[in-house]
């Protein structure tokens, strides 16, 4: 089996809202064509636009809890009432054949997942630069009102005391800055040892024999 034959990795990015993980999610697809984005699924109402099967796979509660009884989800999570989950089969899929998925997901399902994943998971906190420029951020994308935009600033407190559970953290003030830094992980990751079962074959290939 050659070096260049490695098992894939699980990146997760996780914020507060607005702090720009969807946004760095998305540049970051555009640019590593061996990197795959999983979809969720959630019982939260679609956005005009978002579409469904690639933003999120949009289902009802009664799938949503059909699915952690079946043991079809890697991780799940309830945020703001809603719940989300992560399709196992597809992952693991992704992950054999060596390709990276990217995990656009909060501290929750991120805990889950380097728990029942281990290795196969780099997570990486993403944070605003103050949280001026985070309240900002949400009240310009004018896709909440102001009850929900004061109820993500009152949760972001609790979801950054979750960062020293991840890898790296990023604080997000330049956007191209920030995209070359997870690109920077994300290429020394894939070098680790531990993601390529080839490598002892490949060392047998370079001992002298005899």
């Amino acid at each position: 089996m050659p070096l260049s034959v490695r098992r894939g990795l699980m990146l997760v990015l996780s914020s507060p809202s607005g702090a720009g993980k969807t946004t760095l999610a998305r540049r970051l697809l555009e640019t590593e064509k061996h990197l795959e984005l999983s979809v969720s699924v959630t019982t939260r109402p679609r956005r005009s636009a978002e579409v469904d099967g690639r933003d999120y796979k949009f289902i009802d509660q009664l799938t949503f809890e059909s699915m952690i009884t079946g043991e079809q989800l890697l991780e799940s999570a309830e945020v703001f009432g809603n719940s989300y989950g992560t399709p196992a089969a597809p992952v693991e899929k992704s992950l054999a054949d060596g390709r990276d998925v990217l995990f656009d997901i909060d501290w929750q399902g991120a805990r889950q997942l380097k728990r029942s994943s281990g290795v196969d998971v780099v997570g990486v906190f993403i944070l605003p630069p103050s949280l001026e420029e985070l309240e900002r951020r949400l009240k310009t994308r004018a896709q909440d009102s102001d009850a929900v935009v004061a109820k993500r600033m009152a949760a972001a407190v609790t979801e950054m005391s979750h960062l020293d559970e991840y890898d790296y953290v990023l604080v997000n003030q330049d956007l191209e800055e920030s995209l070359a830094k997870l690109q920077t992980i994300l290429w020394a990751e894939r070098m680790r040892r531990e993601r390529h079962p080839g490598l002892g074959k490949f060392i047998e290939t370079l001992t002298p024999k005899g």
